[in-house]
């Protein structure tokens, strides 16, 4: 599986982020630190498809609020990102539907699990 470095997320969220927001990462935080997490779990064995790989990354990211704004937008655009780049191309119902899920991950409300679930049903709609 193809995954995202953490320059790689970096220049997602720079991609994303409007340029009236606040900029950069957030104080004593660190992407390089999720993005090393995630490759801890990759490298034992406990990622075991594309799906799971994406929703770690939404949910890692969304949760870890390494960045001073626009941290949910930055998961959920790497999570498509992992997909697209491992040949996964979904279309999701709308923007509200993709912010919720991103706020419920960040709430607590819903887990990685679930947003896996979610993307694999997104997947076999489509296909």
């Amino acid at each position: 599986m193809r995954y995202l470095s953490a320059a790689d997320v970096v220049q997602v969220h720079d991609d994303v982020i409007h340029p009236h927001e606040l900029q950069g990462e957030a104080a004593g935080k660190s992407i390089s630190s999720v993005i090393g997490r995630i490759e801890t779990r990759l490298s034992y064995g406990l990622i075991d498809d594309v799906f799971s790989l994406a929703a770690c990354y939404g949910a890692s990211i969304a949760i870890a609020h390494a960045f001073n704004d626009a941290n949910k937008r930055t998961a959920f655009a790497c999570m498509d990102t992992v997909l697209a780049i491992n040949g996964i191309e979904l279309t999701y119902p709308d923007t509200e539907t993709a912010g919720d899920w991103m706020r419920h991950i960040v709430l607590g409300q819903r887990d990685e699990n679930d947003l896996a679930k979610w993307l694999r049903e997104l997947h076999s709609t489509t296909q």
